[in-house]
C-alpha cells in the first residue's frame, strides 16, 4: 500500500518525492514512530482507570464499559472530519492539531475530578480521544508514505510495535498511580459526605496522571511544529461520493472496515476485563490493586509480537496467512482460559495480547491496498470502524451482567476473532486492480 500525494521536490527542508511515490525523509519516521507511542499509551490506560472508576461509582460493568464507549465514539463522530481537517492542513499541522485536543483533553480530568461525576470523566475522555482520532489519521497513512510500496505492510507493522510499547509501559505505571489506594478503601463502604470525599480525593490519582501526560503533549506538539513545512507540495486526492464512503463499494476494502470493528472490540474488550477477569477466585483470587499491573502483559505480548510479525512479513511469510492463523491462535486460547483455572486461565488470556499483535497493521494494509492517493480516505473510513471499540466492549459487559459471567461474555471477542480469520484467508493473495473490487 502507498499513499500517493504530489510531494513536490524543492530547495531547503522539504521531504522529496522518491520513486514510486513514497517520500524519502527517513528521519521523520522517528516522528510517526513517537506519534503510535503516545496514541497507543493514552489509549491502553483506560484498562486502568475503568476498575478504578467503576468502583469508586460502584458501577456495572455495562456502565463501566461507558468509558471505552465514549472514548471509541470519537472515531465515529471525528474520523471523517478529521480526514478532511489532515487534508486540508496537512500532515504535519493535523498532527499538531491532533495533540493539542488531546492536551486539552486531559486538562478537562482537573474540573471531572473536582465535581466528581462520572460523566464529566466520559466527556474528558471523548475529547482526549477525539485528539487520538486525528493523530491517527495522520500516523497510518504517513508511515506508509515514507518508505517503499513493496515494505509498506511490514513497516507498519513496525511502526506499531512502538504503538505496543506505549500500550506496555502507560499501564504498568499507571496501575500504580491510579489503582494503589483501592485495596485500603471501598467507595461501597461510604454514604453522603464521607463518599463525595472520597471520590474527590481518590480521582486526583487519576488528574496526576492525566496531567503529565498533557505536559508531554505540550513539548511534543512544539517540536511537530518546527516541523510543519517539512512535507511541501502535499497533495491529496479529492473525496468522492459522501465523504469518500464509495470504497466500501470495494469488497476488499469494505471486509477489512468491518474486521478493523471487530478486531479493536475484541481487543478492546479484553483489555478492559482483564484486571476485573484476572481477581476473581477462579483465576487469581487477588485485589485489583495487587495484579493491576498484570494488563502490561497483555499489552507487551502485542509490542514483541508486532516486532515479530514485521520480521516474518519482511522475510515473505503472507499477511493474510499470517493474521488468519493467529486470529484463529486468539481464539483457542480464549476457550483454554474459559475452561480452566488458576495461572492457566490467567496467563492463556493475556497471552491473546500476542495473538492481536500483527492485527490492527496487517488488517488495515490488506485492506487499504491499491487505494493509491485515496489512502486518506481510506484512513478515515478505517478510523470510524474503530468505532467497534465503543460497541463491542458495550456489548460484552452487557453480556456479563447478564449472565452474572466474565467467562460467558469472553466468547463474543472469539467470534469477532473468527471473521477475521475469515478475512485473513480472502485477503490472501494480493489485491487485483480496483475495478475487480468493486460490489457488483
Amino acid at each position: 500500500m502507498a499513499l500517493a500525494p504530489d510531494v513536490a521536490s524543492s530547495a531547503g527542508p522539504a521531504a522529496h518525492a522518491g520513486q514510486g511515490g513514497h517520500v524519502d525523509a527517513p528521519e521523520l519516521r522517528l516522528f510517526v514512530f513517537g506519534l503510535f507511542f503516545i496514541f497507543g499509551g493514552i489509549t491502553s490506560l483506560n484498562d486502568v482507570i475503568i476498575p478504578k472508576l467503576k468502583e469508586l461509582f460502584t458501577l456495572n460493568y455495562t456502565q463501566a464499559m461507558l468509558v471505552q464507549f465514549c472514548f471509541f465514539t470519537a472515531y465515529l463522530v471525528i474520523g471523517i472530519p478529521g480526514a478532511k481537517l489532515v487534508k486540508k492542513i496537512g500532515y504535519m499541522r493535523g498532527a499538531v492539531a491532533g495533540l493539542v485536543t488531546m492536551l486539552v483533553g486531559c486538562l478537562l480530568f482537573i474540573p471531572a475530578s473536582q465535581n466528581a461525576v462520572y460523566g464529566l470523566f466520559l466527556f474528558a475522555l471523548f475529547v482526549l480521544a477525539s485528539g487520538v482520532v486525528i493523530v491517527q489519521v495522520v500516523a497510518n497513512p504517513l508511515i506508509s508514505l515514507l518508505g517503499k510500496p513493496e515494505t509498506a505492510h511490514s513497516r507498519l507493522t513496525f511502526a506499531q510495535a512502538f504503538n505496543s510499547f506505549g500500550t506496555f509501559l502507560f499501564p504498568l505505571v499507571g496501575a500504580g498511580l491510579i489503582l494503589g489506594s483501592l485495596k485500603d478503601v471501598k467507595a461501597a463502604d461510604l454514604s453522603g459526605p464521607a463518599l463525595d470525599a472520597y471520590r474527590v480525593a481518590e480521582s486526583q490519582a487519576i488528574v496526576h496522571g492525566y496531567l503529565g501526560i498533557a505536559a508531554a503533549l505540550a513539548v511534543v506538539a512544539a517540536a511537530v511544529w518546527l516541523f510543519r513545512n517539512r512535507l511541501q507540495g502535499e497533495k491529496h486526492e479529492a473525496s468522492a461520493g459522501l465523504a469518500g464512503f464509495d470504497l466500501l463499494t470495494r469488497k476488499r476494502f469494505r471486509f477489512g472496515a468491518l474486521c478493523i470493528f471487530l478486531y479493536v472490540g475484541a481487543e478492546v474488550s479484553i483489555g478492559s476485563l482483564i484486571i476485573n477477569y484476572l481477581s476473581h477466585e477462579r483465576v487469581l483470587g487477588q485485589p485489583e490493586a495487587v495484579i493491576g499491573w498484570m494488563v502490561a502483559l497483555y499489552w507487551g505480548g502485542a509490542m514483541v509480537g508486532r516486532f515479530i510479525g514485521s520480521g516474518l512479513m519482511y522475510l515473505g511469510i503472507s499477511p493474510g496467512k499470517l493474521l488468519a492463523g493467529v486470529a484463529i491462535g486468539a481464539i483457542a486460547l480464549i476457550l483454554i482460559s474459559t475452561n480452566s483455572s488458576g495461572a492457566v486461565a490467567a496467563y492463556s488470556l493475556l497471552a491473546i495480547g500476542l495473538m492481536n499483535a500483527i492485527m490492527f497493521p496487517t488488517i488495515f494494509s490488506l485492506a487499504s491496498e491499491k487505494l493509491g492517493a485515496r489512502a486518506a480516505d481510506g484512513s478515515g473510513i478505517i478510523n470510524i470502524a474503530i468505532f467497534g471499540g465503543a460497541v463491542v466492549p458495550l456489548a460484552t459487559g452487557a453480556l456479563a451482567d447478564l449472565t452474572g459471567s466474565l467467562t460467558t461474555a469472553l466468547l463474543l471477542p472469539a467470534l469477532c476473532y473468527a471473521v477475521i480469520a475469515a478475512f485473513g484467508y480472502y485477503a490472501r493473495r494480493p489485491a487485483e486492480d480496483p475495478a475487480d473490487a468493486v460490489f457488483g
